[in-house]
């Protein structure tokens, strides 16, 4: 799923009008485990000066960037990361755990070749969906016309509650 989405949808089922302050914590939950991929894209491009193509066929795929979005996209570390705020009741972690979690959500269904390790670091399984949000191979334009719609109702529905 393209990380705007994942801020708009994650905003549109967890935020609330009422708490501002949480829905600034619930977009960032929505955008942070793809920033690891925007900065190695960043580093690989403009100072290693790596071929496109490469990028996403050797760069993207080395154990360091593995793990690296392994843990960003990580279910578990994410639910422990909630049962710690919970225990301390800090609601804004809550949130955006819950919010990082959703994320994972998202993503299982719309990744195949280049699908996470979600259950890092209990497991490297890898959900290979027979959808992808990008390759056109596994129903990409199919993918990205209910996002498309997902992110419509989505955003009606936040400014419905302003």
């Amino acid at each position: 799923m393209y990380t705007p989405s994942h801020a708009i949808l994650n905003l549109a089922i967890l935020g609330k009008a009422t708490d501002p302050e949480a829905n600034l914590w619930i977009i960032l939950g929505g955008i942070l485990p793809d920033i690891p991929i925007f900065l190695f894209y960043g580093w690989a491009k403009f100072i290693t000066k790596m071929p496109e193509y490469k990028i996403w066929s050797e760069g993207y795929y080395s154990p360091a960037i593995q793990t690296i979005v392994a843990i960003s996209h990580s279910i578990p570390l994410a639910v422990i990361g909630l049962a710690i705020a919970t225990f301390y009741q800090w609601q804004i972690l809550q949130i955006f755990c819950l919010s990082l979690v959703l994320h994972s959500l998202f993503d299982l269904p719309v990744h195949h070749d280049d699908a996470h390790r979600h259950f890092f670091p209990f497991s490297d399984y890898r959900f290979m969906s027979p959808f992808s949000y990008w390759d056109r191979k596994h129903y990409a334009s199919q993918v990205n016309l209910v996002e498309i719609l997902f992110v419509i109702l989505g955003t009606i529905r936040i400014f419905s509650r302003i």
